[in-house]
């Protein structure tokens, strides 16, 4: 039964919650896997970028791999996720191959586009992924439309929307918000707050700096949670799935987090200190809290490098498919587009 909209309301934006509940020993492994996968796929996508094999645009999500693991640990078939252009990270959380993100950033046949679309635009519709947009906030409009479907058809699927702190600004952002309310719409609003957006501190570019509060004049609760941590995370995702299929309309989700790399490959990031970075690192890295829990738990230390090194398989596999599978043929220029 989903909980009370007073209850959530009260509890959201205004107080943090405690301790996150436990993970069992399974959940950790699969958490810290899943968060390795992103983790090596993107440090290898950087290295293909430097190398000159992927071109174009490509934002990596390096740092913030707990909050889409954490997400869809909550999730069940059929709900839908839609992102922004940092998205490679969301990809491999909803299960779709390496090889195939892989090669469509090297602009193979193989990859999920066939080449065509790049780090901003791949899809699956059979693991429920509606892209990565390259227009900051058009996704929120599309991820409403997606919720709007799920009401339409009567079934429970949840839409899973995310954008981040420079995207909250836009204004199709607060248009889909009083729509998602007015019709109450299961869509659950994910802001991934990593502090600076294309490369402005939130400070010198939001007024109200509590994004799990943009939704109160729409009446959308909103919650606060720590986006480092994968538990606190799932533990939120709970809740928002359970209130939007309890036929309570949308939700927001505000994950605190950060992204250890520039805002592109592009970027040299001289608007925050070396040091900075590297204490986020040490004292908060996602995937280092998982391991360190793990350690305490009895596991060991040979296990956990088994299963870096199984990754490490996995994304070495997918970057010398994407590097060798053929390029498009010329008659893919033709090809799904709108006439």
């Amino acid at each position: 039964m989903a909980t009370p909209k007073k209850t959530v309301a009260k509890e959201s934006g205004q107080e943090k919650a405690g301790s996150p509940p436990e993970f069992s020993r399974k959940q950790e492994l699969k958490a810290l896997r899943d968060m390795l996968l992103i983790r090596r796929f993107e440090e290898k996508a950087g290295q293909l970028y430097g190398m000159g094999a992927i071109g174009g645009f490509c934002h990596l999500y390096i740092g913030q791999e707990a909050v889409v693991v954490g997400m869809q640990m909550a999730l069940k078939q059929g709900d839908e996720v839609i992102t922004g252009y940092r998205d490679h990270g969301h990809m491999l959380a909803c299960d779709m191959e390496a090889k195939g993100v892989m090669a469509e950033l090297t602009g193979r046949r193989g990859g999920y586009s066939r080449g065509k679309g790049g780090s901003m635009h791949m899809f699956s519709k059979e693991k429920h992924f509606y892209g990565g947009h390259g227009i900051v906030g058009a996704q929120v409009s599309l991820g409403t439309g997606l919720a709007f479907a799920n009401r339409y058809r009567g079934n429970d699927n949840v839409s899973v929307t995310y954008f981040g702190d420079g995207a909250a600004n836009q204004g199709q952002v607060y248009e889909s918000f009083n729509m998602a309310e007015l019709w109450k719409l299961p869509v659950i609003y994910v802001i991934e707050n990593n502090r600076y957006a294309m490369g402005t501190a939130v400070s010198r570019a939001s007024a109200q700096q509590d994004f799990s509060k943009r939704g109160v004049s729409f009446n959308i609760p909103g919650k606060q949670v720590d986006g480092m941590d994968v538990r606190a995370v799932k533990a939120a995702a709970d809740e928002a799935t359970s209130w939007c299929r309890g036929g309570n309309g949308p939700i927001i989700l505000e994950m605190q987090t950060y992204r250890y790399r520039g805002h592109s490959m592009s970027d040299p990031a001289k608007y925050r200190t070396r040091e900075e970075v590297e204490k986020v690192r040490h004292d908060q890295d996602p995937i280092e809290q998982v391991r360190n829990r793990l350690l305490a738990a009895g596991v060991s230390e040979q296990d956990l490098k088994a299963i870096d090194a199984e990754v490490r398989e996995i994304v070495n596999a997918a970057a010398d498919f994407a590097q060798h599978d053929p390029e498009p043929d010329p008659s893919e220029l033709y090809t799904d587009i709108y006439r």
